[in-house]
């Protein structure tokens, strides 16, 4: 029983001694905490600067022309002189069709003219042979008459089988199809050889004019409002007319050399996807916009003295947004912002909450409380904008 009570009192003294140690060991660190001063943290002062806001809408490229290529006489493929994408001008041969029976129609018409004009030749040498035994009352003037009528019958046939030998050649330049317009050929489904025909559904191909090409996106009611509100203008054109160039990016993601211009913008809204849709025209002088790409138009917005923060200077809480700002003594104080729904890359635009002259917390502050002494360490704006100003 003894030896048990010395042993309790030893351990009672070993932790009492530990105590005392993890005393000493807390204050010494609070000590240090204390001599070494409050935190460091970067800050940058707030300043209103002009920029331009981005957005981009997913969109579809159209030529403004697409021509379905079709046959206006049957008859098989002889020959095509064009490939699949090629870049073709107006008037251009792009394929020409075998039909023998309408060399035959022009063959037909030219001998009906050659047999009109003997009769009509015929029908004047009766004329000519009637006049002088009308004059001298050899015979009536009936005869004569009859003659001249016959003559006029004769004409009206000559007349009828150039028009014919007219609609022949014209049956036989069908054979010979040329593109209408500049553009890209597209496929071509058939080949040298196939039988083809007017009443077909499939035509031979199609030619795409994509010298300028239509880029088509929507924009949903919401969308619509603040895109009506941000330009200033009585009437549709006015404020389409005012809308600044617009790009186009490219499915690679770059951004294609010439700026386009919206022209178009459908007064109903689709009451199945409830949006409306607009019509952007862009140059496309080396044919390098296809028809049928995919591609987003990209709208900008300019902003004056607008006050720019980086997103990760700020705390995202039940939906709402906060910035630390030094406050006098150097305390922090929590202080809620708005901004445009609408972001310059990885910055916000403060709509509210923010003022020129403001000193925010950069980054590193998750363990920051409100009221919070720090040591502020400047950071040049230069450094924090740097990569909205390249």
């Amino acid at each position: 029983m003894r030896k048990v009570t010395t042993l309790f009192f030893s351990m009672s003294i070993g932790m009492l001694l530990a105590s005392c140690g993890n005393n000493d060991e807390a204050k010494k660190a609070a000590a240090a905490a204390a001599a070494a001063g409050p935190q460091a943290y970067p800050i940058f002062t707030v300043n209103t600067q002009n920029t331009t806001l981005d957005s981009d809408y997913p969109a579809t490229i159209e030529g403004i022309q697409n021509i379905d290529i079709r046959p206006k006489v049957d008859g098989f493929i002889e020959k095509i002189f064009v490939d699949e994408g090629a870049v073709v001008k107006k008037g251009q041969l792009l394929f020409t069709i075998n039909a023998p029976q309408y060399e035959q129609q022009v063959r037909t018409a030219r001998a009906a003219i050659s047999s009109a004009e003997a009769d009509v030749n015929a029908a004047q040498l009766t004329v000519n042979k009637t006049k002088p035994l009308v004059e001298k009352d050899i015979i009536s003037k009936y005869d004569l008459d009859a003659a001249q009528l016959t003559l006029q019958s004769r004409k009206a046939a000559l007349a009828q089988a150039k028009a014919e030998l007219v609609n022949a050649r014209v049956n036989l330049g069908y054979t010979s199809i040329t593109s209408p317009v500049d553009g890209v050929v597209g496929s071509i489904p058939f080949r040298n050889g196939s039988l083809v025909s007017s009443s077909s559904t499939q035509p031979l191909t199609t030619v795409s004019n994509t010298s300028k090409v239509y880029a088509y996106f929507s924009l949903n009611e919401k969308q619509l409002l603040d895109f009506a509100s941000t330009y200033k203008g009585k009437t549709l054109t006015e404020q389409m007319n005012n809308i600044p160039p617009v790009s186009l990016v490219l499915a690679d993601g770059s951004v294609y050399a010439q700026n386009g211009k919206i022209e178009s913008i459908n007064g109903q809204i689709n009451t199945n996807t409830g949006s409306a849709s607009l019509r952007a025209t862009f140059p496309n002088p080396v044919f390098l916009l296809k028809n049928g790409a995919s591609a987003s138009v990209r709208i900008p917005q300019h902003v004056e003295n607008a006050i720019l923060i980086p997103q990760k200077s700020t705390i995202d809480l039940q939906g709402k947004k906060f910035v630390y700002i030094l406050g006098d003594s150097a305390k922090v104080v929590n202080t809620q912002i708005e901004v445009m729904e609408l972001a310059k890359g990885n910055f916000y635009v403060v709509t509210k909450g923010l003022k020129t002259g403001d000193k925010v917390i950069l980054e590193g502050f998750q363990s920051l409380k409100d009221g919070t002494k720090i040591k502020p360490e400047e950071k040049a704006a230069d450094s924090v904008y740097a990569e909205i100003k390249k």
